[in-house]
């Protein structure tokens, strides 16, 4: 989307061969810009100018011209498009103001054929048409991958959680191993004081005392490698045992996931391919069609026009009243075909123009049954999707599993022969030890042999302490992550509510803006006996094959009161032409605002408001000004003359 940092001061159109003009420039500046003439004076061809520069396709060529083109100049920025004639249909070139025009074509460009504008007389579904331009499918898969990253740290919190109560214990587990520590330094204190004690006596046996003090630390060292191994033999068996209870519970969940065929997924694939080409081939058909009724229309127009200007012309020059009232009775009942040259009745050029209408809307309820399906197939093709890729990552899962379950049993193997090698070791040590054993040395070696199993225990005292020491600095650390976790949840929970109450909120919205300006708009235009038109939202719930899911509706009411002042609800069919105009308008007004468009959209554009009186229209054009940059509007010049002096006035295109 492209959009102005700042309102510009001007918007400049230069359009060449676009409906019924052949070339003209022509520009204006913020606020409200009234296009004013008799009919088939180009006005309505000038706002289907402004749609196609704001990247519509709702725009005609001249007739008899193969091309046309449009350019905006609005502020610095400049934007063209281009028309060429394709047989029966126009190809549209260029740079738009819009990337996508579709909302702005439902709810900002209010011409007369325009779809919210129609969908009150019509008795269209409200709802749908306001939640047209939302991704349904999109709000949904995000809902997915939020649910997902909530669970996500609701297990990594509950993991969190569960070694923190363990923190406590661990630390008084600390203490003690402290404590122990303490007395078995005192008492491996105690014993060499000992030692040295018994060594004064031994002088002349140093080379001995030498050799046993090398041997019990020999012992000593190699006893700690063992336990170690041991230790290390332990812990790898407690991975397998993990590891083969991830790996049970990852084979049941494969067993609970399908695996769709590769034909099914190229049927899948091949539907949702043919359900775009429908919806491409419908959009075609759709357009063709609403220019061939706008070219109809514009030539209607057209000849109308003609024949008034010669009928004028004719009376300028004396004819009399008869005969003049003669020809306009002829113009009402025949005109000139523009396509085959004869005279043809107007009705039935008007009967045709309806079928063409009619087989438009048939096109556009085709249109959306086949938009619903395609989303259908779409949401089952994203469920397959997500199911193979689960499916894959178990797989994966699994196959690394069974090779890491594979390299700790090898490591297991490689443990066992060096404790076997280590447990020979020391047996032979004990054995070298046992050999100084003798009367003259028994009382210094059973001291050494103590010694040595104190320091042997003090070592393994000193790694426990270790290994806490570092399990209580993971646990203090996963306790500080659990913050940042929480915090990221509660995001999480905000965003995912968000989220899921979107199109509630949406929808609540809608009504709110349809109700609140539509009340506003009463109170201004001031219709005899009618007091209130709202919209009331309504849910229930039906079943879709096996799922049962909530629907929503907009019910429209009309409330009138009599004239002994008794207030009673009425039907849409009642309401005049008028009364209707102006609430199709205000819905229109509501979708324009639900959906950001005053941010997006820098032009409104009304036309076709013959049905309401001159008063009301300008007090309508007044109230619509407020929310638009560029509120341009098409009228007779008898309606042009009861807005505003103030406003921008343009009578020549």
């Amino acid at each position: 989307m492209s959009t102005p940092e700042t309102i510009p001061e001007t918007a400049a159109f230069s359009v060449e061969n676009v409906g019924g003009i052949a070339e003209t420039s022509v520009a204006f500046s913020p606020g409200v810009t009234v296009l004013t003439g008799e009919n088939a004076t180009n006005r309505t061809s000038f706002l289907q100018a402004i749609m196609a520069a704001m990247g519509s396709d709702q725009a005609s060529l001249k007739a008899n011209t193969d091309q046309g083109s449009v350019q905006l100049t609005l502020g610095e920025t400049e934007y063209e498009r281009t028309l060429e004639r394709a047989g029966n249909s126009v190809l549209f070139e260029g740079e738009g103001y819009l990337d996508d025009p579709t909302v702005a074509e439902l709810f900002a460009f209010l011409h007369e054929t325009n779809e919210a504008r129609q969908a009150v007389a019509r008795g269209d579904d409200l709802r749908d048409l306001i939640m047209r331009p939302i991704d349904i499918a999109e709000i949904r898969e995000k809902i997915d991958r939020l649910t997902d990253e909530k669970a996500s740290i609701n297990d990594e919190l509950a993991t969190i959680e569960s070694r923190k109560q363990d923190l406590s214990d661990l630390e008084r587990r600390r203490q003690s191993l402290e404590s122990e520590i303490e007395e078995k330094r005192e008492e491996l204190a105690e014993k060499e004081r000992e030692i040295d004690e018994s060594s004064n006596d031994l002088e002349e046996s140093l080379a001995v005392k030498e050799e046993l003090e090398q041997s019990f630390e020999d012992l000593r060292s190699v006893r700690s490698d063992l336990e170690s191994v041991r230790r290390n033999v332990e812990s790898q068996r407690d991975s397998i045992a993990s590891l083969k209870q991830e790996r049970t519970e990852l084979e049941t969940e494969l067993d609970e996931l399908p695996s769709a065929p590769m034909g099914e997924h190229e049927q899948l694939a091949g539907q949702i391919e043919q359900l775009r080409d429908q919806r491409q081939t419908l959009n075609a058909e759709i357009n063709d069609l609403q220019s061939l009724i706008t070219y109809n229309n514009d030539r209607l127009e057209d000849e109308d026009y003609e024949i008034l200007q010669t009928l004028d012309g004719d009376s300028g020059a004396g004819s009399d009243g008869e005969l003049t009232d003669q020809l306009l009775a002829d113009a009402d009942e025949a005109v000139v075909c523009w396509t085959c040259g004869s005279q043809v009745d107007r009705s039935q050029i008007e009967e045709t123009i309806q079928r063409l209408e009619d087989l438009r809307e048939q096109k556009v309820r085709e249109l959306n049954e086949v938009k619903s399906e395609l989303e259908s197939h779409k949401d089952e093709q994203q469920e397959v999707r997500q199911k193979q890729s689960r499916r894959e990552e178990v797989e994966r899962k699994l196959e690394g599993i069974d090779d890491e379950i594979d390299q700790r049993e090898q490591r297991i193997d490689t443990l066992k022969e060096q404790r076997e090698e280590l447990t020979e070791e020391v047996e032979r040590l004990e054995e070298t030890v046992e050999e100084y054993e003798s009367a003259d040395f028994e009382e210094i070696l059973t001291l050494h042999r103590e010694a040595n199993q104190l320091e042997f225990e003090l070592d393994s005292l000193e790694s426990d302490l270790e290994d806490m020491t570092e399990e209580i600095t993971e646990v203090e650390s996963l306790v500080e992550k659990g913050e940042e976790l929480r915090d990221r949840r509660e995001g999480l929970l905000e965003e995912l509510a968000d989220t899921r109450t979107k199109v509630d909120q949406i929808e609540s919205e809608a009504v709110e803006a349809f109700n609140e300006h539509m009340d506003a708009i009463l109170e201004i235009l001031k219709y005899d006996n009618l007091d209130r038109i709202w919209i009331e939202r309504l849910e229930e719930t039906t079943r879709e094959g096996r799922e049962t899911v909530r629907q929503t509706t907009f019910e429209m009411h009309v409330v009138r009161t009599t004239e002994n002042g008794v207030a009673y609800e009425d039907t849409i069919d009642h309401l005049s032409e008028s009364e209707r105009e102006v609430t199709g308008l205000v819905f229109a007004l509501a979708g324009y605002l639900v959906h950001d468009l005053y941010e997006e959209v820098p032009f409104m554009l009304l036309d076709s408001l013959e049905a309401i009186d001159s008063s009301r229209i300008a007090r309508l054009v007044e109230y619509f000004a407020e929310f638009a940059t560029f509120l341009v509007v098409a009228l007779l010049p008898e309606d042009a003359q009861a807005l505003d002096d103030e406003y921008t006035r343009i009578t020549s295109i």
